[in-house]
């Protein structure tokens, strides 16, 4: 069974939400998470991955602008 790790969300229309998203074999989480609006991915927002320094959360996904 894979790992997972619950990221928060920061910016954009999706700020202080968090995904779940699945580890890779080094346990990392994706670089980018693509967060669906409500057009779908015609609304689509990009989020880059960004490690916290000396915070509980490991990681954060940080807003960088529409999909399209």
């Amino acid at each position: 069974m894979a790992s997972t790790a619950e990221i928060p969300l920061v910016g954009g229309a999706a700020d202080g939400q968090s995904v779940t998203v699945e580890l890779d074999p080094n346990g990392r989480p994706p670089l980018t998470h693509h967060h669906l609006g409500d057009g779908g991915l015609a609304k689509a927002e990009i989020y880059e991955l960004e490690t916290v320094e000396g915070a509980g959360d490991r990681w954060r996904y940080c807003w960088r602008g529409p999909a399209v």
